[in-house]
């Protein structure tokens, strides 16, 4: 349900309102909105103000992020704005330089692994560079794939130097090839020169080791990758301390800090004359009382607070704030994915935890099933938290989860017709035989719905005064009803008496309705008729799970085997379980979203967020 607001004025001497912003920050009920009074010449302070407290905050939090998240808050003494920005900026410098440090070791580490992987394929060949005392060993590493390029490479050689080489090759884990060229001295250049054209990449030693010779590297890698693991080390080391000594400070701060930038954004929306400052906003009208308490007995009557609205559902630009009972909460999951709906209009949230279980459970309507759903409704909400989303779909699992469970009673189907097998009759109508009744069921369903949401868009018009608009919706909802009652009539169902009435009845709505809203009424109420028959696919969705059901149960005794026939039976009992999931929740929104809320649903309204005492987590207040 829509929570009913009021606006607010508050004033009083303008030395007063660093005070009053405060007071208004620790009851945390406000909307601040911008006050409509000309504002004296603009200054660029405040906002320069407000840009500086948001450096403040992105080095805060960036430096935290750094140092491991948030620690527990210090109880030392707050410091002031300038000394906390030094602070805050230097620690961050100081946390980027280790960052920076760690990355770079990080990448020094990785780069000399892969060379040691090398060298543990070099180290079978390196015994050989010994035929020529004063050669040169040359390495390379042929790509995965590449190893018919040593023989090429060898059959080049050989035309080039002739004897004056050896050639000795490796495979690697990875795929790739090492291979070891010793040279004579005499014919090395010749040998660089081939290796060069024939696009052959030496492999050099690593950076930074102070050898150009791998043989001789190999010792200088190992003890540098020894170095980086105690530099690695170090540096965890010193951010620990950095975060044991700095964390509790800067997270003592962080609140504080994004309190206090809540407050100068408020404090930008408010008029400050010479003496005078005026303060507006929308808080629940059942907390004015509250406020204007706290107010008098804390600022005295120096602060006048003043209640502005007089017609609950009067102004639209007021901001929504939903408040629903704990049954019902769940399911603003689902009007939510919209965007919330303007002041004034109808909250859906109640309606669609009624309508929405019960459209799935006549599609799924299986007692098997239904146990299914509640068991992985019931591990989601052991999985979840609290007020999460995660939560809310659990609890709307169960409630669809109940409903599937009574209409599978009233339909007889355990995990489809299993249950006849076992003796089990339906207290109401077989979904396999009774076609038309269940259809006639899914339409009359469709007709409650949409008229309900006529009747809804009457309210929401009349609250928001546009009673022409209210008059000219009910005399449509009033249509549908005739039509119904009149088919009703003429075919039995309902005394024929009432078929003569109600044509009257249409007859006589019909130029008033034209009247009223013009020719896109007609369209509309012929879209309504649509509307309503398209509530049919919950018949034909639920039909087509029955018969999935009962395919599933009939291979049991058609595939040989029984124990080959359960196997397929499970499977396909599993693949129209998924199905049950998913394509009745995608069915029951699309009747709320477009079929139901189309009739009334107004969005565009303003999220209510009044100024508060920031919370970790939260964006703002």
């Amino acid at each position: 349900m829509m929570v009913p607001m009021a606006r607010v004025r508050l004033a009083g001497p303008t030395v007063e309102l660093d005070r009053t912003l405060a007071l208004v920050q620790d009851v945390g009920v406000l909307h601040v909105v911008p006050t409509p009074v000309d504002h004296p010449s603009s200054s660029p302070g405040p906002e320069r103000d407000a840009r500086r407290l948001r450096r403040l905050l992105d080095d805060l939090e960036h430096t935290l992020g750094l140092l491991g998240g948030p620690s527990p808050s210090g109880e030392g003494p707050m410091l002031s704005l300038p000394a906390l920005a030094r602070l805050a900026r230097g620690q961050r410098r100081e946390a980027e330089r280790r960052v920076r440090q760690v990355a770079a070791l990080d990448d020094e580490r990785v780069l000399l692994l892969r060379y040691r992987e090398f060298f543990a394929a070099f180290r079978p060949l390196l015994g050989h560079e010994l035929t020529w005392p004063d050669g040169r060993a040359f390495y390379v590493v042929l790509r995965a794939g590449a190893a018919d390029a040593a023989h090429a490479l060898q059959t080049s050689l050989e035309a080039a130097v002739g004897d004056e080489f050896e050639l000795l090759t490796h495979p690697l884990p990875s795929g790739e090839t090492a291979v070891l060229l010793l040279a004579a001295q005499a014919v090395a250049p010749r040998v660089a020169q081939l290796l060069s054209q024939s696009r052959v990449q030496e492999l050099p030693a690593p950076r930074g080791l102070g050898e150009h010779n791998l043989l001789r590297a190999m010792p200088a890698l190992e003890a540098r990758l020894q170095a980086i693991d105690r530099e690695l080390a170090a540096c965890e080391a010193a951010r620990a301390a950095q975060a044991a000594r700095q964390g509790p400070v800067l997270s003592q701060h962080l609140g504080a800090v994004h309190d206090l930038l809540l407050r100068r954004q408020a404090r930008a929306l408010a008029h400050r004359g010479p003496g005078l400052f005026v303060l507006e906003g929308w808080l629940p009208a059942a907390q004015v009382s509250s406020l204007a308490e706290r107010v008098g007995r804390e600022l005295g009557a120096e602060v006048v607070l003043q209640t502005l609205t007089t017609q609950t559902w009067g102004d639209p630009e007021a901001p929504v704030t939903l408040k629903n009972p704990p049954l019902f909460r769940p399911f603003e999951v689902v009007t939510r994915l919209l965007p919330l709906p303007r002041y004034g209009t109808i909250d859906p949230t109640p309606l669609v935890a009624v309508f929405f279980p019960v459209f799935f459970g006549l599609m799924v309507g299986d007692v098997g099933y239904a146990a299914l759903l509640a068991g992985l409704g019931l591990v989601l909400r052991h999985r979840s938290k609290p007020d999460s989303t995660l939560r809310s779909v659990s609890s709307m699992a169960l409630s669809c989860a109940l409903f599937s469970a009574v209409f599978g009673v009233v339909f007889g189907e355990y995990f489809g017709t299993l249950g006849r097998h076992l003796g089990i009759a339906p207290l109401g109508f077989d979904r396999e035989q009774a076609l038309v009744p269940f259809l006639a069921l899914t339409v009359a369903l469709g007709v409650v719905h949409v008229t309900l949401g006529l009747g809804l868009a009457v309210v929401g018009a009349w609250r928001r005064g546009h009673k022409r608009e209210a008059f000219g919706r009910s005399v449509a909802a009033a249509m549908v009803a005739f039509t119904v009652v009149c088919l009703l009539a003429a075919f039995r169902l309902l005394p024929h008496a009432l078929f003569t009435p109600m044509v009257v009845a249409l007859l006589v709505a019909f130029p008033v309705l034209l009247a009223l809203e013009g020719v896109v009424a007609l369209v509309e109420l012929l879209s309504s008729f649509g509307h309503i028959l398209s509530y049919a696919r919950i018949m034909a969705l639920g039909t087509a799970s029955l018969m999935l059901a009962m395919v599933a149960n009939r291979l049991v005794g058609a595939m040989g085997s029984v124990v080959v026939g359960v196997v397929f039976a499970l499977l396909f009992h599993a693949v129209n379980f998924a199905i049950a999931l998913f394509s009745p929740t995608l069915h029951a929104l699309r009747l709320h979203y477009v079929e139901f809320f189309g009739k009334f649903y107004s969005p565009g309204g303003t999220a209510y967020r009044p100024l508060a005492h920031w919370h970790r987590g939260l964006s703002g207040g």
